[in-house]
């Protein structure tokens, strides 16, 4: 027993020495550490110029939260900001043209990471409008022509989506939780609350947790290295140079004509995923732009 407790102290005073002469020779290693462990926590944050109050505990927690969340979905964070390279430069000049803050492009980033999908409740795009709400924003919507999947087209419908909303509530960030609760749905909370700022609602969880998502991933996109998102310029994705055909009749053969424009079908849906089958059915006589890239395919 004796020998073992000699061999025990032994062992002890070697692996504190170790620790020592590491910490000791390794000191910018330490420093790493240190910087580490300093939050990154914003100061100051924003939505189009409404301050997010920050000082209120609840509110401070459920930014943190979506920091944490998306900080580390390392993967979906990376995609995004290299998505935006290619899907800002169209979105950013429709906003301003139509007096909508900047900031809704992240609104388009939490909604479908810039990349059209479809949600299980049918919701499709970039923006994520259901077929009736695209309608109501004059967007066509049938088997052959799904203009949800138009970038340029279904940010007109936001825009014009997000300033009835503002007309209605006098609130960007109102505005925004809107795309997610519904006017309806967030007017009936004001009412029964008797609040009109979202950071006094009580709101779903969905809604509640929206806003904060979007300011989350502001947050992280204007400052990715701060976040540990270090990633080179020429690993973003480029925007392709395109011209733009008008067509005003049917296209019965899209491959046929993908290979006329010198491109194939595939690439022809890429740059044109409104384009549903495998012709365009035109018996209106309404013009439609289909995209035709120059290089890069």
């Amino acid at each position: 027993m004796k020998v073992i407790n000699k061999l025990a102290v032994l062992f002890t005073v070697v692996f504190a020495s170790g620790i020592f002469i590491f910490a000791a020779a390794n000191p910018d290693e330490e420093k790493d550490f240190k910087k580490e462990s300093v939050s990154v926590f914003p100061v100051k944050l924003d939505f189009a110029g409404e301050e997010t109050p920050l000082k209120i505990s609840d509110v401070k927690e459920r930014l943190d939260r979506e920091l944490l969340v998306n900080v580390n979905l390392h993967a979906s964070t990376i995609l995004a900001i290299k998505r935006a390279n290619r899907a800002f430069p169209v979105i950013e000049p429709i906003l301003k043209k139509n007096g909508i803050p900047d900031d809704f492009k992240y609104l388009a980033v939490i909604e479908s990471g810039l990349v059209n999908v479809v949600s299980p409740a049918g919701a499709r795009g970039v923006w994520q409008f259901m077929p009736d709400t695209a309608k109501e924003r004059k967007m066509e919507v049938n088997e052959n022509v799904d203009e949800r999947y138009d970038l340029e087209k279904s940010t007109e419908a936001a825009c014009s989506y997000f300033l009835s909303a503002k007309g209605k509530f006098g609130s960007w960030t109102l505005a925004a939780a809107s795309y997610n609760g519904g006017m309806t749905g967030v007017n009936k909370q004001i009412d029964l609350q008797k609040v009109s700022n979202y950071y006094d609602l009580l709101l779903t969880e969905e809604t509640s947790r929206y806003v904060f998502r979007i300011l989350a991933l502001k947050e992280i996109m204007k400052n990715p290295v701060k976040y540990g998102f270090a990633i080179a310029s020429e690993d973003l994705y480029g925007i392709l140079p395109t011209k733009k055909i008008e067509i005003d009749s049917s296209i019965t053969d899209l491959a046929s004509f993908a290979i006329s424009q010198g491109i194939n079908y595939k690439i022809l849906k890429i740059h044109n995923p409104w384009l549903r089958e495998t012709k365009l059915i035109n018996d209106t006589g309404k013009k439609y732009q289909i995209e035709i890239p120059l290089k890069g395919y």
